[in-house]
């Protein structure tokens, strides 16, 4: 029997072959597509629902790509032709949560903004804030390592993961890690899974790391600058004077004209770019006042606001940025780092490419942490070579500057021709030899993050 045969009679309905489903999908907002179509989506609403899945596809040795909300940005979620798609959207419960404990137990498919919603009530919340926050998954956020606006002071995705419920290629169950705060039994396996991007498995349960909400106020500081560069220099001051703010993002030029003109407000001034940092708890005012000094010191002009529906406001803006960038045509969001202190140099290095393809970048940039998005923007669908050859020149600047390829986005389709550049071939061999051990017959998320001609 056909692997679609054998998933419809153990699954039943939540088997779809529809083409819309199987179209759907075969791309994420990436702007990448797979080619063809997958076989059919699995819509998984159990532990067990998986384990069947990966049984049949490891005994029919057919291709699975695991799939959450399709808000990625690498291309890893995609599914072509003779591939299984394993939705996990429907799995979205949370089953546990233990404000003495600080933790909670929830489904991969929760959407980050509602479990921190449902925890909220408790008083508590779970860190990793992604832009996408309101539509991404909270498995996705582990496959991807996707941390976003906070993760300088308040850690990345793996800092907040405690263990996983891994299902392997051939269905069996692993429950990686543990439920204290310490625990360093064998190795590390959590961490090796977040940001493993499907390849190590289906993620079917997560315990996280939780906080309680922090106590005192939140102020906001908007900046505005004579350029990127002059921007970047400020929030290099700002870290370098120690202050943790729990925000820091900056806005180039352009991303911030193109933000501006979607949410129709005034056209900022040209050329100008722009900082939002929020600092929170109970130094929150004095932390403010003491940025707001350091950069007017330079060359920015603050305005501090002490009002937290003021701050959601203009945080709003930064968090525009994406159908901002979606208005002006298909966009390849891109997601290099670099240490902090080489914010400005990389901003030069951004400009430098600019001028050599006759294009124009928008790049917005997680300041706190380093963390650049560059977006090239193009019509139609297939991205360009000119494209292509100025993402090269961008990745390459960023490994020079002691930087790496992703910073939350993930390797996907996208990035997996740069991957060794930056791991070197021991690592980058030594990195699929352990993908094979844990998927010996290549079936989970074939041609993702690994070359397969390479």
């Amino acid at each position: 029997m056909s692997a679609v045969s054998l998933l419809r009679d153990a699954l039943g309905a939540r088997v779809d072959v529809s083409e819309q489903a199987r179209h759907d999908a075969t791309a994420d907002r990436s702007g990448h597509a797979a080619v063809g179509l997958p076989l059919a989506v699995v819509h998984a609403e159990s532990v067990d629902d998986v384990q069947q899945t990966m049984r049949i596809a490891s005994a029919t040795r057919t291709p699975v790509v695991v799939r959450g909300a399709g808000t990625g940005l690498a291309g890893a979620a995609n599914a072509g032709d003779g591939e299984i798609v394993l939705s996990l959207r429907r799995m979205d419960a949370v089953l546990e949560v233990r404000p003495d404990d600080l933790l909670a137990v929830v489904e991969p498919g929760i959407l980050n903004a509602d479990l921190n919603a449902h925890l909220a009530a408790q008083g508590l919340w779970w860190p990793p804030d992604p832009a996408s926050r309101d539509i991404s998954t909270v498995g996705g956020n582990i496959a991807t390592g996707a941390g976003g606006l906070l993760c300088a002071k308040y850690g990345v995705v793996r800092d907040a993961v405690l263990g996983v419920d891994l299902v392997l290629a051939d269905g069996r169950l692993l429950h990686l890690g543990h439920r204290s705060v310490k625990g360093v039994t064998g190795l590390d396996l959590t961490a090796l899974v977040v940001g493993s991007e499907g390849t190590l498995g289906v993620v079917v349960g997560a315990t996280l790391k939780l906080r309680r909400l922090v106590p005192g106020e939140t102020c906001t500081v908007t900046a505005t600058f004579p350029g990127v560069r002059a921007a970047a220099a400020g929030s290099a001051a700002v870290t370098a004077a120690g202050i943790q703010p729990a925000i820091m993002e900056l806005m180039d030029a352009a991303s911030l004209a193109a933000v501006h003109a979607l949410l129709a407000l005034p056209a900022p001034t040209p050329g100008a770019a722009q900082l939002t940092i929020q600092t929170d708890g109970p130094a929150a005012r004095a932390e403010a006042d003491a940025i707001a000094a350091i950069l007017s010191a330079h060359e920015g002009v603050p305005v501090v606001s002490h009002d937290p529906v003021e701050g959601d406001r203009l945080l709003a803006i930064r968090r525009s940025m994406h159908a901002a960038m979606a208005s002006l045509g298909t966009t390849l969001i891109e997601d290099v780092s670099v240490p902090r202190s080489a914010m400005p140099a990389m901003f030069d290095e951004i400009a430098r490419i600019e001028r050599q393809f006759d294009m124009v970048i928008p790049t917005v940039a997680h300041a706190g942490d380093g963390n650049l998005h560059p977006n090239f923007i193009f019509e139609g669908q297939e991205t360009p070579p000119q494209v292509w050859a100025a993402a090269d020149e961008l990745f390459r600047a960023a490994i020079r500057l002691g930087g790496t390829l992703t910073g939350e986005h993930g390797i996907g389709v996208l990035k997996r021709r740069w991957l060794a550049d930056e791991l070197g071939e021991d690592q980058w061999r030594l990195q699929r030899d352990i993908a094979a051990v844990f998927d010996p017959l290549g079936i989970l998320n074939p041609g993702k993050v690994f070359s397969p001609d390479a």
